[in-house]
């Protein structure tokens, strides 16, 4: 797969609480292409102590669009999308609807689905939440890593990137010349709720552009969390339950 370079539109934040306010806005590209040598692998599903108490970020166990308020937490979810054609449900700039039917019998889950477009550059959408609200940096130093359930519907593309900005990658750092080449990792999701634990010192950028890049997150000024996809022309329809922070002793 060839690299082709991205260019950033514009998308809106998709909850009531976040609308016209500059402390919530987005700027979002799509995921980057592979570069030479292509993408580093995502990481498998695998076993991790369940966290509870403050390590949860959003259990998503009600339909309210805001993640869990605790541990200086209070950002929302919302939706976001290319100008190119893609579709999207929830959508961009609307409040964040949760989906009834989460991981291990949870209530509710965060839930998007639409069509990549199949032309027109750059091609994306995503969800995603931001930790605090305003849009500010979140101290995670205390915590080793992100967990979440995940899956698709049938007929889904099943890859998708998990992107956590941080100072160095989200404009609000102010640190970027070239943003969005978020710390994160490439997913192959299934048809089936899995967990899947990703530790900061095994989340990298993109290979072959952003600016600055950095050996590893600055997890004392963390953004949010996002779910993208960008394949062109494919269906997708991606289900998130049950995020929490990892090192709980």
């Amino acid at each position: 797969m060839s690299r082709r370079r991205l260019f950033f539109v514009p998308a809106l934040v998709a909850t009531l609480a976040c609308l016209g306010s500059a402390a919530c806005s987005h700027n979002e590209p799509g995921a980057a292409t592979a570069a030479a040598g292509g993408p580093s692998p995502g990481p498998s599903s695998v076993s991790e102590k369940e966290c509870t108490g403050d390590y949860v970020i959003d259990d998503i166990a009600d339909a309210n669009n805001q993640i869990l308020v605790q541990a200086g937490r209070k950002g929302y979810w919302y939706t976001f999308v290319d100008k190119v054609g893609t579709t999207i449900t929830p959508p961009a700039g609307h409040k964040f609807i949760q989906s009834p039917g989460g991981a291990n019998g949870l209530a509710f889950a965060a839930h998007m689905m639409g069509k990549v477009s199949s032309s027109g550059d750059p091609q994306y959408a995503g969800m995603g939440f931001s930790f605090t609200n305003p849009k500010g940096p979140y101290d995670a130093t205390q915590y080793t890593g992100v967990a979440f359930y995940a899956k698709v519907g049938p007929g889904s593309q099943k890859a998708v990137r998990l992107k956590v900005p941080d100072v160095n990658t989200d404009p609000d750092g102010k640190v970027c010349t070239e943003c969005f080449n978020d710390f994160g990792a490439d997913l192959d999701l299934t048809e089936q709720w899995k967990k899947y634990v990703i530790p900061f010192a095994q989340m990298s950028q993109m290979e072959g552009w952003g600016a600055p890049q950095k050996d590893h997150i600055d997890k004392s000024k963390l953004f949010g969390m996002q779910w993208q996809v960008n394949k062109p022309g494919a269906s997708y329809d991606i289900w998130v339950s049950n995020v929490q922070f990892t090192g709980c002793p």
